[in-house]
C-alpha cells in the first residue's frame, strides 16, 4: 500500500464524536529545507481541503505567523511546531513539538543556538568540499538558504546551481551522504532536553518518523521520559509500519499523529495532503497540551 494516498484510520478512538476532516501535521517551508513559502502552503492546504496544518520548520519557528494568517484566510486551524534533532542512547531522534508559543522566551533563546551551529555546519561543509577541490564558497549557500536554519540540501542546491552536480541526489551522492567528503554529524541535544523545551513552551512533543529511526526499542523509556506522542502516519511509512506503530502508541498511552513530511518541490513532487490524518487526532492532541 502506497502512503503518499493514505487516510489513516481513526480506529484507536472511534468510540469519541465525530470530528470531520483531514490535517497534516508535518510541513516545511523555505524558513527550514522546503521551497514553499508560508502562504503557498497554506494555499495548498486549502485547496486539498484540509481542516487543519502544522508548520515544523528545522530549528525555527519563524515561519509560524505568516502560516497562521494564511491558513485563516482559508479556514484552516493552524498549528505551530518545529522540528528538534535530538539523541536518545546513541540514536537520533527527531522531535516535532506542536502548539508551541512560538514568542517564549527560552524557546527562542536555544533555537537561536541551534540555529547558530548550522550555520557554522554549513561552513564546515564547505570548507571539506574546498579542500577536495571543489570551489563552492559558504556565502552562495546561504543565498540559497536565505534563511537562518540552513541545512545539507541547501549546500546540495548550492552544488546544482554552480553546475558542480547536476541534481540534488548526486550532489548527496558524491558530496553529502555519511561517508562522503563534506558529511559533518548534526548537533543533537539530548531527547528529555528537547521534550523539556517544547513543555515548556507549552507544546507538545512527538517522535517524528519512527519507521525511519530504526530504534524501536527507545519509545518505551522515552514515553516514561515525557514523550507525548508518535508520528504514526508518514509519507515513507508502508501500512504495516503505520499500523505497528498506530498499535504501539495505544500501548504506551501516546497521541496519534501524522503527516507528509512536505519539503516543497526539494524532493520531488509536493506531498502535502498525501498523508490524510483524520481530525480526531488533532482534537486528542489538543488534550495533552502543556500549561
Amino acid at each position: 500500500m502506497n502512503l503518499s494516498s493514505t487516510t489513516a484510520s481513526p480506529t484507536a478512538y472511534s468510540a469519541s464524536r465525530p470530528v470531520a476532516g483531514y490535517a497534516d501535521l508535518h510541513l516545511h517551508t523555505l524558513f527550514s529545507d522546503g521551497t514553499f513559502t508560508p502562504e503557498e502552503l497554506a494555499q495548498r492546504g486549502g485547496q486539498l481541503g484540509l481542516v487543519a496544518m502544522a508548520l515544523t520548520d528545522h530549528d525555527t519557528v519563524e515561519g509560524c505567523e505568516r502560516m497562521g494568517k494564511a491558513c485563516e484566510g482559508y479556514g484552516v486551524e493552524f498549528i505551530p511546531g518545529t522540528e528538534l534533532t535530538a539523541e536518545f542512547d546513541g540514536h537520533e531522534v527527531h522531535l516535532l513539538g506542536y502548539f508551541l508559543d512560538v514568542n517564549h522566551p527560552v524557546l527562542l533563546a536555544e533555537i537561536k543556538k541551534f540555529q547558530n551551529v548550522r550555520q557554522e555546519r554549513i561552513s564546515e561543509m564547505v570548507a571539506r568540499l574546498n579542500q577536495a577541490g571543489i570551489p563552492l564558497r559558504a556565502e552562495t549557500v546561504f543565498d540559497v538558504a536565505n534563511c537562518r536554519s540552513p541545512g545539507r540540501p541547501h549546500v546540495a542546491r548550492a552544488l546544482v546551481q554552480e553546475g558542480i552536480c547536476s541534481n540534488m541526489d548526486e550532489a548527496f551522492d558524491r558530496f553529502l551522504k555519511k561517508g562522503r567528503p563534506a558529511w559533518i554529524p548534526k548537533y543533537r541535544i539530548s531527547a528529555r532536553d528537547a521534550m523539556d523545551l517544547i513543555h515548556q513552551a507549552g507544546g507538545v512533543a512527538v517522535m517524528a518518523h519512527p519507521g525511519l529511526n530504526h530504534c524501536d526499542q527507545i519509545i518505551p523509556p522515552l514515553a516514561m521520559q515525557g514523550l507525548d506522542g508518535l508520528e504514526c502516519f508518514h509519507s515513507k511509512h508502508s501500512s504495516t509500519q503505520s499500523e505497528y506503530y498506530l498499535a504501539l502508541a495505544n500501548r504506551l498511552k501516546l497521541a496519534v499523529t501524522g503527516g507528509s513530511d512536505c519539503h516543497g518541490f526539494s524532493k520531488g513532487k509536493p506531498l502535502i495532503g498525501g498523508v490524510k490524518l483524520p481530525a480526531i487526532y488533532v482534537e486528542k492532541l489538543k488534550q495533552i497540551r502543556h500549561p
